[in-house]
């Protein structure tokens, strides 16, 4: 009669509601036979049905709490109940397992009055037999409802407490091994980045100074001669691992980035980014221009980095992000409404405050960037990254210089 996991407390409840019912059917129908009245073969009948009934109800699977099936059953069972209590004063003892089954069944605005109806009849069944009037006419069929109402309703509220912690258990194993997985993830990308950020700093600007000092070299030679073929592998070699180490760099971008550019990257980290009472929007300021893959990593990331700060520690309603494309360089502010704190505290040499200012700060200087945050207590907080556009080679200033002897020396033999 209950969809709730039986526990072997709940099913020990039901077995003595079961044998309660029985053996007061059971009294009821031994006292009438034994005291031999002329109603006695009515009395067995009528208590032999609800027995019936009730066994009927008890395994039926379509009497389930709050169902009109088990309403229906319930106003059956009265009807006999009723009709054993005419014949016989003993049934009034059978009001009590009728309470919890009640209680237990029916809505609360439905089940206190359905039970305050079955102790008024009792009540009024005990008086029609010419029974002796006593407190304890009155007092036996109240307090059994009063009692059997606080168990009812106790082990409801127990119920719905220990179904809250095991909820809170499951989230908090949920939300362990999401964790868990995000350290993975964090870890797998952040290594993906360093080896990215590696190749393109050595690996793919050393074959570019190879590749344009052999192309200087060739055509530096005489007019009219030719190049000698060593050279000349050397320079289809060295431009063959070039295209190769650009692959590599390519192939370990970020997948937010994989997926569209940086705008649309930080669109969604806006839109997924999630808390009580915190609202996320993202603008773009002036005309976008194509960024280089560690431009892009440093922004996104330092955005990433940002609004989890915001999450767990601002306590904000509303956070803007904005990029921002200038003539010679390109921001990124990140702005909430936060509770703020002081910058001027935060360890200069570490990430232990949280906030991750130190890490942030080497990226943008890493691209010849600088990093800002504006903040005080109870003022929110405004952090603004500031990268140079990159030449118009596409490299990074930083890049761009340490190759210039190259592109020099080309020129000149040209």
């Amino acid at each position: 009669m209950d969809t709730r996991t039986p526990t072997p407390v709940t099913t020990a409840l039901r077995l003595c509601l079961h044998a309660l019912l029985a053996g007061l059917l059971a009294l009821a129908a031994l006292r009438a036979a034994g005291g031999g009245t002329s109603n006695a073969t009515a009395v067995l009948v009528t208590a032999g049905v609800m027995a019936a009934l009730y066994a009927a109800g008890a395994l039926a699977p379509a009497v389930q709490p709050h169902t009109r099936a088990a309403a229906v059953w319930l106003a059956a069972l009265g009807a006999v109940w009723l009709a054993l209590l005419a014949l016989s004063p003993d049934a009034l003892w059978v009001a009590f397992p009728l309470y919890f089954l009640q209680l237990h069944l029916l809505p609360v605005r439905w089940g206190l009055p359905t039970v305050a109806a079955t102790a008024a009849a009792a009540i009024a069944g005990f008086l029609l037999h010419g029974q002796e009037v006593s407190p304890g006419t009155f007092v036996g069929p109240l307090l059994g409802a009063a009692v059997a109402v606080a168990t009812v309703l106790g082990y409801d509220a127990l119920f719905r407490e220990s179904e809250r912690r095991r909820e809170l258990i499951e989230e908090l194993v949920a939300t362990r091994a999401e964790l868990a997985e995000a350290e993975r993830a964090a870890g797998t990308l952040a290594e993906r980045e360093r080896l990215a950020r590696e190749i393109h700093d050595t690996l793919a600007q050393g074959l570019s100074s190879i590749q344009l000092l052999l192309r200087a070299a060739e055509r530096s030679l005489p007019e009219g001669a030719p190049a000698t073929p060593h050279v000349r592998r050397a320079r289809e070699a060295a431009q063959d691992n070039l295209a190769e180490a650009r692959r590599f760099v390519r192939a370990l971008t970020p997948p937010d980035l994989q997926r569209g550019s940086l705008p649309a990257a930080l669109s969604r980290l806006a839109s997924r980014t999630s808390a009580p009472g915190l609202a996320v929007r993202f603008a773009v300021s002036g005309s976008p221009v194509g960024l280089p893959t560690p431009y892009e990593v440093a922004l996104l990331r330092t955005a990433q980095s940002a609004l989890a700060n915001t999450v767990r520690h601002s306590g904000a309603r509303r956070a803007e992000i904005t990029l921002s494309f200038m003539e010679t360089s390109v921001s990124l502010d990140v702005v909430d409404d936060g509770r703020g704190f002081d910058p001027a505290a935060e360890p200069s040499g570490s990430t232990g405050g949280g906030f991750g200012l130190p890490a942030m700060r080497a990226r943008a200087r890493s691209l010849g960037g600088t990093l800002s945050v504006e903040s005080g207590q109870g003022r929110g907080t405004a952090l603004a990254v500031t990268l140079p556009l990159p030449a118009a080679d596409g490299r990074a200033p930083e890049y761009a210089r340490d190759t210039a002897h190259a592109d020099g020396g080309e020129s000149r033999a040209a």
